[in-house]
């Protein structure tokens, strides 16, 4: 690949009419059929030429460019310069157009790499700042994933290529995305993972750190679309397009709403503002939704299996609790979470329990009266662990309480804060660990939903 200039120039009238440019970018406006003195003709940078000019502050984006050659992938400042703009890009990557055959496969299999496998990100001094798991993968988060603040290499062993290479040492060092880069737990090497990433940049330009996805190696090699039967396929493959189609770009929606909503580039009007708040919750309560249909897709398969680990529900009960503490916090009210030194062991598997958890304390948040209590209890009753999630809230009627475990079943509530997925998909998950979830509480005295699962022998 052609070396490029460090950083690519350009200058805009007010009005968006090219005054200069560097080669490579003067190139690419006679590509899109226009010269030095017309207006800018590549549409994602005229855009961000018009935003830094409405709001008279310098504003950082990353673009994504056709050419005759490929998609052009770049990152941009504009900034307001005397009665223009003048535009810097600081980094231009070229990706040739995919051929068919091989480089197809090739391609697609990038796709799913970034779609399916979980993801990290780290800052600048490659600590841990978020794991996040893909929700169609059964068990590709490792057992023990790797908690914020630690280091990333202390938990991945980065391994050469056969030529040599480390893509992520260089990627890093030139600020560019990578893929490719194979790794091995530290602890564990038999799991090897391969790794994706591009770099973050702050509205400077300044590069924070790397996000990027883990795809587990051994699952690379099957080849699902062509093992499954034919009469599973398309059961199977709507739920990973439906998740690959909607996930990536509703999170550069939810994304984009919170900047715009936090006016991080620039002061807005409070309605603007308000508008984006309104449209990064809808974003989420549709991830949400993709979130559930993934899940409900797996659950549902014949198939589906959960593992078996030593999991501690009184833990897990405190971290549910921190999750959606902020939530509560805005509707004043107070979750009691088990006290640090209670433990009660049981058998499941660590992300469901949590996810089922995290389920039933959210719905509690959600429908209990605000400057009430949820109150989080743990017990042993027999060769049973349970846990319990106790609201102050109208409780639920006998005739409803297995009702409310069925399918979209959301008891006639036409508020928008859910789907009816949730407990069905609990419920489906403390089955399939071999355990099971009810409701206990008299009506109108506040529900309880109690988590039942094997206990330690």
């Amino acid at each position: 690949m052609p070396s490029h200039p460090a950083i690519i120039r350009a200058d805009l009238s007010a009005d968006g009419l090219l005054l200069s440019a560097d080669p490579l970018l003067l190139d690419l406006q006679h590509e899109a059929g226009s010269d030095l003195g017309s207006a800018i003709a590549i549409p994602q940078l005229a855009a961000i030429a018009r935003l830094s000019s409405r709001l008279g502050v310098a504003v950082s984006r990353p673009v994504v460019a056709a050419s005759e050659r490929g998609d052009i992938d770049m990152w941009v400042r504009a900034r307001p310069d005397g009665e223009g703009i003048a535009l810097s890009i600081i980094d231009w990557q070229e990706r040739p157009v995919a051929r068919q055959g091989a480089d197809h496969i090739r391609r697609e299999a990038d796709i799913a790499v970034h779609a399916e496998g979980w993801t990290w990100q780290i800052d600048m001094q490659l600590r841990f700042q978020m794991v996040l798991e893909g929700s169609d993968i059964q068990g590709a988060l490792p057992p023990d994933p790797p908690v914020p603040g630690s280091r990333f290499f202390s938990y991945f062993q980065l391994q050469a290529d056969e030529d040599g290479d480390m893509a992520m040492l260089r990627g890093v060092a030139q600020r560019r995305a990578f893929r490719d880069q194979g790794a091995a737990l530290a602890r564990d090497a038999s799991r090897r993972f391969d790794l994706s990433g591009f770099p973050l940049f702050d509205l400077g330009g300044q590069l924070t750190g790397y996000r990027g996805t883990a795809f587990p190696m051994e699952r690379g090699v099957i080849a699902p679309m062509a093992q499954e039967e034919p009469v599973t396929l398309y059961p199977a493959e709507f739920g990973k397009r439906l998740d690959r189609s909607l996930r990536q770009p509703l999170g550069r929606i939810i994304a984009n709403a919170d900047t715009i909503s936090a006016q991080l580039e620039g002061p807005l009007r409070p309605d603007y503002a308000e508008y984006a708040q309104d449209i990064a919750s809808a974003g989420r309560h549709l991830l949400g939704l993709v979130d559930d249909l993934a899940d409900l897709q797996a659950i549902d398969r014949p198939d589906f299996s959960v593992a078996e680990e030593d999991v501690d529900l009184a833990d897990l009960g405190r971290r549910a609790a921190g999750l959606l503490a902020v939530k509560a916090l805005d509707r004043r009210i107070t979750i009691i979470a088990p006290e640090p030194d209670i433990s009660i062991m049981a058998v499941g598997e660590f992300r469901r329990v949590l996810q089922i958890l995290v389920n039933l304390v959210g719905n509690a948040v959600r429908y209990a009266p605000e400057g009430t209590q949820i109150q989080i209890m743990t017990a042993q009753d027999g060769a049973s662990a349970q846990i319990m999630v106790i609201d102050q809230g109208p409780g639920v009627a006998g005739a409803d309480r297995e009702r409310i475990f069925e399918k979209f079943e959301r008891l006639g509530r036409d508020d928008s804060g859910g789907n009816g997925l949730g407990l069905y998909i609990s419920r489906r998950l403390a089955r399939a660990m071999k355990g099971d979830i009810r409701i206990d509480g008299a009506p109108g005295e506040g529900a309880c939903f109690i988590l039942s699962l094997p206990g330690m022998a």
